[in-house]
């Protein structure tokens, strides 16, 4: 089932939100006693242990808090542009099925890193649909969003493939970035799949468009 995409103004509350929240959270990674010198603890929140994590979850640090609190809204946007797609008749077979691929894949991992988040003890800046965040990692903005979700299918299927291009650019961008920086192991692992598999379908997509 489709979801119903935000109104421009509900995107641009969701958005100070986020910026919010996002310097909120900084801000008391920065300011907590942590143990390593990097603002987070590790073998749990602030060094303790016995908190019921398993090895590849307690260990973590600032870079990996903040890709998982960047990427759950830059994947939500991504199922948010398939939904829009999905929606339309006319669309190419093979775009259909590249957006219900990315839907599987994505939703799964927003979970995960929500759950990541949890473990961690640190705020999720996932709230309702994150769409039109215009400028962070490729995101689409408002009127981009807009443009999308009024096209017919040709025009629409258009849109959707340069859209997301953009979009995995943008991902790969933060993936690579957090594979610099990272500490979890098995965030690092997501950020490298993310890589990889992105990069795939940036190829898959431009030889959809040039052909």
């Amino acid at each position: 089932m489709s979801r119903v995409p935000m109104t421009r103004g509900e995107r641009g509350t969701v958005l100070v939100g986020i910026v919010l929240a996002a310097t909120l959270a900084l801000a008391g990674c920065a300011a907590g006693g942590a143990t390593g010198g990097d603002g987070m603890g590790h073998d749990g929140m602030g060094g303790q242990d016995g908190m019921g994590q398993d090895d590849e979850t307690a260990d973590f640090n600032q870079a990996d808090v903040m890709f998982a609190q960047m990427m759950i809204p830059h994947h939500a946007q991504a199922i948010e542009m398939s939904d829009l797609i999905l929606a339309k008749d006319g669309v190419d077979p093979e775009v259909v099925e590249l957006a219900e691929e990315i839907k599987d894949a994505q939703g799964p991992e927003i979970e995960l890193m929500e759950s990541w988040l949890d473990e961690w003890g640190m705020p999720s800046m996932m709230e309702g649909d994150m769409g039109g965040m215009g400028g962070m990692g490729g995101m689409l903005s408002d009127d981009e969003m807009d443009e999308l979700e009024a096209a017919d299918g040709p025009t629409g299927t258009t849109l959707f493939l340069e859209g997301m291009i953009e979009h995995h650019e943008g991902a790969i961008d933060m993936a690579e970035q957090h594979q610099d920086d990272g500490e979890n192991e098995e965030a690092l692992d997501l950020s490298a799949a993310i890589i990889v598999a992105q990069t795939a379908e940036i190829e898959r997509m431009q030889e959809l468009l040039d052909g």
